[in-house]
């Protein structure tokens, strides 16, 4: 079977989706693995490196996607200058971020070609499917990234130091919403030695907030802020009307805030008002990792750094990308467990439509049998 590596054309985006480490394993599994020239190069993965690992270097994208089974992608597909993205899929399974609910556009192009299509995003959470879970590790990632970028924009230092000076106080770090970007950039922030406050709807988050040696904002409930497969849901009125009181008092104190609050299928919530902004430190940073889904500031825009009232609101594109070596490594690895999930004896035939992982995150199917019609 012949897997497809592309070069991601996507502004801004430097990862790649199948690292050569991961060569070896999908040669093993009965894949020959097709890379387009200097795919790998934005992350610092070099066409030798491929070369060693058992790849195929393509510098023309007929001989790169002809006969293709499986592509696998980190961007969704687009249109760029003279490269259409949708008419090199012919007859094959295509694996990618997705987000069909925010690209609808790019998402009804897909349902019209003949191919099976896999929303990676859509990784049901169950404990078999954290090897495989993208966002997860992409989250991670993008968690650290958020509290080195707010580091160095904060004209401050983070840690308690005491000099023959004086005393150098340490930064106060709020982190809002505590899934996995939340969590990294809460032991993040620990690391360089700020004091750290975390809020999250959530009240199971409370114990891995303090674990990590947080102190955990609290807003009094009965509701257990959650749904039944682990993520942030709507909260009524009334606790918004708790958490906005709660959030305002705490944000006067605060030197940098980190928020990752999202609803699955749902614009960003939007937590932060421009009044508690404004009510905040001079010099203060908001870092929204939000804000391509809308933001969870209400002075977000998403790829801009606003300044407002000598304050800083961040809306960073694609920070996974941004440490694109680490980030495409983890991103390869999930997509070998994905593939790996559904092999027979160690090899790969075609996806197993009975498990569970398979079914959730397939959101186009037009094919029945994708490698038999491909041939």
């Amino acid at each position: 079977m012949k897997l497809v590596v592309p070069m991601e054309i996507t502004e801004g985006e430097s990862r790649v989706s199948i690292t050569p480490d991961c060569i070896p394993a999908l040669i093993k599994m009965g894949f020959k693995v097709f890379v387009q020239k200097d795919a790998g190069i934005g992350s610092s993965y070099t066409d030798d490196d491929y070369k060693k690992s058992g790849a195929k270097i393509c510098s023309k994208l007929s001989e790169l996607y002809g006969k293709a089974n499986l592509v696998v992608k980190i961007q969704r597909p687009i249109k760029l200058k003279k490269i259409n993205e949708y008419n090199l899929l012919k007859n094959c399974e295509l694996l990618t971020l997705l987000y069909e609910q925010k690209f609808k556009n790019e998402f009804n192009m897909l349902k019209k070609l003949k191919i099976n299509v896999f929303a990676l995003e859509k990784m049901p959470r169950i404990s078999r499917a954290q090897s495989m879970d993208v966002l997860s590790s992409q989250s991670n990632l993008s968690g650290y990234k958020a509290v080195i970028d707010a580091a160095s924009e904060f004209n401050k230092a983070f840690p308690l130091m005491m000099t023959s000076a004086g005393t150098v106080a340490p930064a106060k770090v709020l982190v809002i919403g505590a899934g996995v970007a939340g969590l990294q950039a809460i032991a993040t922030a620990k690391r360089l030695g700020s004091v750290v406050f975390a809020f999250d709807v959530r009240s199971s988050t409370k114990e891995q907030v303090e674990s990590l040696g947080a102190k955990f904002v609290d807003v009094a409930t009965n509701d257990s802020g959650e749904t039944a497969a682990g993520y942030a849901k709507e909260m009524s009125a009334s606790y918004k009307k708790k958490q906005n009181a709660i959030l305002a008092d705490t944000l006067k104190k605060m030197d940098i805030v980190i928020t990752t609050a999202l609803i699955p299928g749902k614009k960003a919530p939007v937590l932060l008002s421009k009044k508690m902004v404004e009510s905040m430190k001079v010099g203060s940073i908001i870092i929204d990792l939000a804000s391509e889904f809308g933001g969870n500031c209400e002075l977000t825009k998403h790829g801009e750094k606003v300044i407002f009232k000598s304050k800083k609101i961040i809306g960073p594109k694609n920070l996974a990308s941004s440490v694109a070596q680490d980030s495409s490594r983890l991103y390869s690895k999930n997509v070998v467990n994905f593939l790996m999930n559904s092999c027979d004896s160690g090899k790969f035939k075609s996806f197993n439509w009975e498990d569970e992982v398979v079914k959730e995150t397939c959101v186009v199917k037009n094919l029945i049998n994708p490698k038999k019609e491909s041939k």
